[in-house]
């Protein structure tokens, strides 16, 4: 009989777990609220509901490069077109101007960052000094977007 005692006790103890088991579920899944939709607010203040997402430039990125290399709008790049920039960096390269390049030239950049990074001008960097040559990049640029107000916020302030 004490078996029997102990067996029930113990089967209500587990079903009174589960009870509280399933309620806890239950609360943890109403506890996030649902996402508020969002308003586009129009130049002339007014709340516009977003229903079609804003299309993208027709022109690609290639077109665009395409265009930058097309100087005379002929829609061909020309050989002289297309080394234009070329023409330019290995002017800006060739301080004697004698048409050729010589190592010194080519490295200037290269020389004058080490000449910057060798702090103690030893002529060789120690670890912390030739950290201080690492490439920094740019973080890319963000598209700027119409701004987007809650509908509960939006409640909120009227």
């Amino acid at each position: 009989m004490g078996r029997f005692l102990m067996g029930a006790a113990a089967a209500m103890l587990l079903m009174t777990g589960v009870m509280f088991w399933w309620k806890g579920a239950g609360r943890a899944a109403d506890a996030i609220p649902p996402a508020p939709t969002a308003q586009v607010v129009t130049a002339a203040g007014e709340d516009a509901p977003i229903t079609v997402p804003p299309a993208a430039s027709v022109r690609t990125r290639e077109e665009k490069r395409f265009g930058r290399y097309d100087k005379d709008k002929n829609g061909a790049v020309a050989r002289s077109e297309y080394l234009a920039s070329r023409q330019k960096a290995f002017a800006k390269l060739d301080v004697d101007r004698d048409g050729r390049l010589s190592f010194d030239e080519y490295s200037v950049k290269a020389i004058a960052k080490f000449a910057g990074a060798d702090a103690d001008r030893t002529g060789a960097l120690t670890p912390a000094e030739f950290a201080t040559t690492r490439v920094v990049r740019k973080a890319a640029a963000r598209a700027k977007c119409p701004p987007v107000v809650a509908v509960a916020e939006r409640d909120q302030d009227s």
